[in-house]
């Protein structure tokens, strides 16, 4: 029998919040553990939660942002279980009133689109981290455990798909589209490699053209877009194994060992049952007026998906679109300061793409950390469209911009890089060129164009390359000519 996957994700995003989500304390990574707690998110006894309300205006972002309703009044829920990273022994949850509901994500794979519908966007605090000691820091083979509560309480947004994916690349697809919507909305980092954006993802396997659902199974521990893709692929040949041998799926847990490159149980998997939800007692519910909602979704700045179209239409290459289009990038900014000024895009984004990501690369440096502004990248796209900088100095011109050295005009001119274009300027070292190359002017006067570019580069060779190449080449055809 032939099976077909089917797959939902569910993405958690840290919010990059001050402070925490019912709590003052600072939202902050890689601070030592347990400085950065207090009564509340340590759930101590008379401590009461209040809601931050950034973070219910960052959620409402997201939830626009993937074309979902909004709901006007939702409500915090209290999810039951017991945890050693879990503080109170519940968790503060929404069940059955999120604050987003519906919606869709449009993605592309192979040049065919997937509309992935979403199921819910709700918002919910982080839980502490458990270190394992010893063992390879697995649990099941640690000496001991530790638990830093500093990540307790943090803003969650937990962001539910419906069961629309059907390949490992799809899913693939989806988390790199989500990641760009939350960069580009500034509400998180999203670093996968900090855990401050982390997917699960269920997959079960049916018969090829049924509608029903198979028994899923949860994946847990991808931490990279790779790892996600390579989880879900071998978890889908495991099912297949199993069920081609006549066994039956488990409902659990499985945790991705991404060293072996394999999935292992965990756990059953539970049901909403087992986490007995009741409404959270020590919170008012959250409402969102309309006019609170338009005013946040006239802050929302250009998506991903729209900025695509609109480089494509500024004639950028798919790579160059892919890495300016992908939200969170400071070459992002600087592409649109650049043309805002009047350079030229395709120049702009094959100078960020190229030069300046080599040398961010080659001296170890943060884009900010240079002098480079978009108003440096459109001077310079001036020079050399005008012809007094060739393509190998504006290259060098543009290294000096980046190290400090002054504005493109300035390094230019302290380098001694303007190119000659004037032709009467040009037209001794080119009779000089002629007379000691006899033999190649009398094979270009017969028409031998295969010439000239030697006879340009001797040209270049006694002006210290600042012959205009172009204007060189028109004089020495004029001569032959004459």
């Amino acid at each position: 029998m032939k099976y077909e996957s089917v797959i939902g994700i569910e993405t958690h995003v840290e919010l990059a919040t001050d402070s925490k989500m019912f709590c003052g304390c600072p939202v902050r990574f890689g601070a030592d553990p347990n400085t950065n707690v207090c009564p509340v998110c340590l759930g101590l006894p008379g401590a009461l939660p209040v809601t931050n309300e950034k973070a219910i205006e960052w959620i409402v972002a997201i939830g626009l942002a993937l074309e979902c309703d909004i709901a006007h009044r939702s409500q915090f829920h209290r999810k039951n279980y017991f945890y050693a990273d879990q503080p109170k022994n519940y968790q503060i949850s929404q069940y059955d009133v999120p604050v987003c509901s519906g919606g869709a994500l449009e993605i592309e794979t192979g040049g065919r689109p997937t509309r992935v519908r979403i199921n819910r966007v709700h918002m919910e605090e982080d839980t502490g981290k458990m270190i394992h000691v010893g063992g390879g820091g697995r649990i099941k083979d640690a000496d001991h455990s530790l638990v830093d509560f500093n990540r307790a309480g943090v803003p969650l947004v937990e962001i539910v798909t419906e069961p629309d994916l059907s390949t490992p690349q799809q899913a693939r697809a989806f988390a790199q589209e989500l990641h760009s919507i939350v960069l580009t909305l500034g509400v998180s980092d999203a670093k996968l490699e900090e855990g401050s954006m982390r997917f699960d993802a269920n997959v079960s396997l049916r018969p090829s053209g049924s509608e029903d659902l198979g028994t899923k199974v949860e994946v847990k521990n991808m931490n990279s877009f790779r790892s996600l893709e390579r989880a879900l692929t071998y978890e889908i040949e495991r099912q297949t194994a199993v069920l081609a041998a006549g066994d039956r799926i488990i409902q659990e847990t499985r945790h991705w060992d991404e060293g072996a490159g394999v999935t292992e149980g965990m756990r059953s998997k539970e049901e909403s049952s087992d986490y007995r939800y009741f409404p959270e007692p020590d919170l008012v519910p959250v409402e969102v007026d309309e006019t609170w909602r338009e005013d946040i979704r006239r802050r929302i700045p250009e998506l991903p998906a729209a900025r695509r179209v609109r480089y494509a239409a500024q004639g950028l290459d798919p790579d160059s679109i892919a890495v300016l289009s992908g939200g969170g990038s400071a070459l992002t900014g600087l592409f649109e300061d650049a043309v805002a000024a009047g350079a030229d895009p395709k120049v702009i984004a094959n100078w960020l793409l190229g030069e300046v990501t080599a040398y961010l690369r080659r001296e170890t440096v943060d884009l900010s950390e240079t002098a480079l502004t978009g108003e440096h990248l459109r001077d310079l796209e001036r020079l050399y469209a005008a012809g007094d900088l060739s393509s190998t100095a504006a290259k060098q011109v543009l290294a000096g911009v980046l190290a400090g050295e002054g504005n493109p005009g300035e390094v230019a001119e302290a380098r001694d890089l303007i190119q000659i274009s004037d032709a009467g300027a040009l037209s001794a070292q080119i009779d000089q060129v002629l007379a000691d190359h006899p033999e190649e002017y009398q094979r270009l006067r017969d028409g031998d164009a295969k010439v000239i570019g030697y006879l340009v580069g001797q040209v270049m060779r006694i002006t210290g390359g600042k012959a205009d190449p172009k204007v060189v080449s028109g004089l020495l055809q004029e001569k032959a000519e004459a």
